[in-house]
């Protein structure tokens, strides 16, 4: 394979795994937000605390990867709706301001939780064989680990596409994110809808924590580190929409990939001027309402 094809191919196999991780942490934030209104900022918190979730599982208890990252996501989608139902609901009419103003506490109070008990130091999970070494595709050998990320993407993608388009849960939170007061007319319990979709959210975000660990790395700063790119996927793909978030999330993660091969000095400008770009030709994002 020429080296001009060989480096091509690197940057959409990484971009495509990058991808994935972006999509599964931030899908549950672009639909609560559409659904509610609701800006929270401590959504990265949800993706941390689910990484540490695994990483004690593994280490600790001796839980393989894969079903420590399905405990972390059913854990955290548990303890989110205590958060919900608690804390979150009587700030739904609050102004923005005060909603960034807790969310962001709630953050920089589980960073300082989780330095305490864990130390400042990126921690690591054991993998099992069959996600070490390398696939070999036929044409080229790839990294199983971010095969194994890219398989799990396009399970979700699929299981999510059919939830929210061929059920009629998925149709009451359709419904509900285009016209919350018509919703509510008709009968549908927004308030219940908004419970199961942030600990979907919540849910989804650990799993993208956990999924982050190998990939990215994982301390206390997890939490506010890749805050930005989740809202900017949030934002470039529109509020609400799962398409949306798709697509945002492919380019933005290929693009911000492709920057950091061919020029690394730039670091993350590129994420960031496709962002400006966008906004600026479609505020609401690629399928955000307008």
């Amino acid at each position: 394979m020429p080296q001009y094809a060989n480096i091509a191919v690197s940057i959409l196999f990484d971009g495509l795994a990058y991808a994935m991780f972006l999509f599964i942490t931030s899908v549950g934030l672009s639909v609560t937000m559409g659904l509610m209104n609701f800006v929270n900022l401590a959504h990265g918190a949800f993706a941390m605390i689910g990484g540490y979730v695994v990483v004690s599982l593994t280490r600790s208890y001796g839980v393989g990867f894969v079903p420590s990252l399905i405990i972390a996501a059913v854990l955290v989608a548990l303890i989110s709706v205590r958060f919900e139902r608690r804390l979150y609901r009587r700030f739904y009419r609050a102004t923005d301001l005060e909603q960034v103003l807790l969310t962001i506490g709630l953050a920089f109070m589980a960073i300082a939780t989780f330095t305490y008990f864990y130390g400042p130091i990126p921690k690591s999970v054991p993998l099992p064989d069959w996600l070490q070494g390398s696939v070999n595709l036929g044409f080229r050998s790839f990294p199983a680990y971010r095969v194994f990320m890219i398989a799990v993407g396009a399970a979700l993608i699929a299981v999510l596409w059919y939830g929210f388009e061929r059920t009629n849960v998925g149709a009451m939170v359709r419904a509900a994110v285009d016209n919350r007061r018509m919703a509510e007319s008709i009968g549908i319990n927004v308030d219940r809808l908004f419970t199961l979709t942030f600990a979907l959210g919540s849910g989804l975000a650990a799993l993208g924590g956990g999924l982050a660990i190998q990939l990215l790395g994982l301390n206390p700063n997890f939490a506010l580190l890749y805050l930005v790119l989740f809202l900017i996927v949030v934002a470039v793909g529109g509020l609400g929409s799962l398409k949306g978030t798709l697509l945002a999330a492919l380019v933005l993660g290929i693009i911000d990939t492709g920057g950091k091969y061919l020029l690394a000095d730039a670091g993350g400008f590129f994420i960031y001027a496709v962002t400006v770009i966008v906004l600026l030709l479609k505020p609401a994002g690629f399928y955000g309402r307008e």
